[in-house]
């Protein structure tokens, strides 16, 4: 099982470009409040795919579906409610269309991304695995 402290390890290593913001999260957080450091990983994406730089995407995606199939309850949760949830917003409300980072996930994430859709287009009082 992959647990809390594992997660971010693991997203570091689909995409190592983000090390330089993780050590300043961890230089002001430690290895705590991981749900900020998720929306900074977003904003990293956005940025390399603005830069058309999207050659990690594919692991980073391969990454997100890991932490679904063999997390913690709470990692999979993060992989939902910190991570893609994260991507939706930073790169929704830059007016990126998030699809374009959603079209690498693996089966499970996709669920769960299609599951935030549906949830916060008020089609459903939660946000559960969709398909």
């Amino acid at each position: 099982m992959i647990d809390q402290a594992e997660s971010m390890p693991l997203l570091l290593s689909a995409c190592p470009s983000f090390a330089r913001s993780w050590g300043e999260h961890q230089e002001e957080y430690g290895n705590a409040v991981l749900y900020v450091a998720a929306g900074s990983f977003a904003q990293h994406l956005l940025e390399l795919h603005v830069a058309n730089e999207r050659s990690s995407f594919t692991k980073v995606a391969a990454a997100i579906e890991r932490l679904h199939l063999e997390g913690t309850p709470w990692v999979k949760e993060f992989a939902t409610i910190g991570v893609l949830e994260a991507v939706q917003n930073v790169w929704g409300n830059s007016g990126v269309d998030p699809e374009e980072f959603g079209r690498y996930l693996g089966p499970e994430s996709r669920r769960w991304w299609d599951g935030l859709n549906k949830f916060w287009r008020g089609e459903a009082p939660y946000v559960r695995a969709e398909g």
